[in-house]
């Protein structure tokens, strides 16, 4: 083995050794565990998504699923220029198919429920903990309102 490969063996089981271990104070002295942070009741009106733990409360006349494409899909696919899933579509598209989710007229019940289940590119997969079926059907029906 070369001493540069040593070198870079050694210093990897060091880190190794300081992220699994700690540093010896801390060892010696444990600090108090850091208690999680209290998890929203999903039994309450505002739901929630668990990667997320953000709350969204459907205003009167939102259309249905309206709540569900908040919690689960606006942080990407919302408008602004911080929202990779529009970012990502708007270059796909130049503008020849609406970047918002929200705003499109072609997407089929079948192709939004498989993205979801299996994401796309960057997009994860939601599996069914974090989005149930019942809450996938009321995002189809949101994504799909305006074919009607």
């Amino acid at each position: 083995m070369s001493r540069r490969c040593l070198r870079t063996a050694q210093l990897a089981a060091s880190v190794l050794a300081v992220l699994t271990l700690g540093p010896a104070s801390e060892a010696a002295n444990p600090s108090p565990s850091i208690p999680e942070p209290s998890k929203p009741s999903l039994s309450s009106p505002a739901e929630t998504i668990s990667w997320t733990w953000s709350t969204v409360k459907p205003e009167p006349g939102q259309p249905r699923g309206y709540a569900q494409f908040e919690r689960a899909c606006a942080v990407c696919h919302g408008d602004g220029p911080a929202k990779p899933g529009t970012r990502a579509l708007r270059a796909k598209y130049h503008d020849k198919e609406p970047a918002l989710l929200a705003e499109r007229t072609d997407l089929a019940p079948d192709y939004i429920r498989y993205v979801v289940r299996h994401g796309v590119s960057v997009m994860p997969p939601f599996r069914k903990t974090e989005l149930s079926d019942p809450d996938l059907d009321e995002l189809v029906a949101y994504l799909t309102r305006k074919r009607h």
